[in-house]
């Protein structure tokens, strides 16, 4: 398996991930099964770190996903994210058009009563409520009256699980061709996967300063967001 490579240093390795490869095994899956983890340990045998990825995709979520090389940047990168000073953006081709071309969505997050794979935002989750904030832009619409789509730019400022596909059914416009989070939803416009994509990642070096990752919008995703929006 060879994964692109978006940049490179002595200190961390940024892929792109693509949609269907999980981030890390998850305990259900056999031994033998590929995930970005495994191809970066074949890759860098001489990295010795259990969990060397700095954070997680969504199997279903394609784009800019983070490797440390060491121990020392793995914890400065980690930091980075907990203290939010990362700035991460998200394309995600959406049902419906959200009336606000701009708004933060301030939902706690906890799990579903309903099935222990999804996440929650309603009042009475299950669990531990946990803070959740995103930022979304609208950048372009497709159709007209119920058969609309839009397609969004999603910041979010933290990093809960499925924080983007539960913050956009939360406010109704819940990310096409999500099989967990809006199943009974057709898939439209050619899409046959979720339509969420990791595009950019600004984040603090370990060495110093700071770097721009851009992973390119996919080809099965561009005919649908190029609708929307100029890529």
């Amino acid at each position: 398996m060879e994964l692109p490579i978006l940049y490179e240093d002595a200190d961390l390795v940024v892929i792109d991930k693509p949609s269907g490869l999980m981030t890390h095994a998850d305990g259900r899956l056999e031994l033998e099964t590929e995930t970005a983890e495994s191809w970066f340990k074949e890759k860098y045998p001489e990295v010795i770190l259990e969990r060397p990825y700095v954070h997680r995709l969504d199997r279903e979520t394609s784009g800019v996903l983070v490797f440390a090389k060491n121990e020392n940047a793995h914890e400065f990168l980690r930091k980075a994210f907990t203290d939010r000073d990362v700035r991460k953006t998200y394309l995600a081709l959406v049902y419906g058009a959200p009336q606000e071309r701009e708004g933060v969505i301030d939902f706690d997050i906890g799990r579903s009563r309903k099935d222990f794979r999804l996440r929650s935002a309603q009042p009475k989750a299950k669990g531990r409520l946990r803070e959740a904030l995103t930022r979304y832009k609208v950048l372009g619409e497709i159709g007209q009256g119920s058969k609309k789509f839009a397609l969004l730019e999603v910041s979010p400022e933290t990093g809960r699980t499925h924080q983007i596909r539960v913050h956009l059914k939360a406010i109704h416009h819940s990310v096409v061709c999500d099989p967990l989070y809006a199943p009974k939803h057709p898939a439209v416009l050619g899409l046959t996967r979720l339509a969420l994509h990791a595009h950019k990642l600004d984040l603090p070096l370990p060495s110093g300063g700071r770097v721009e990752i851009v992973a390119p919008v996919p080809g099965d995703l561009r005919p649908a967001f190029s609708k929307a929006a100029s890529f």
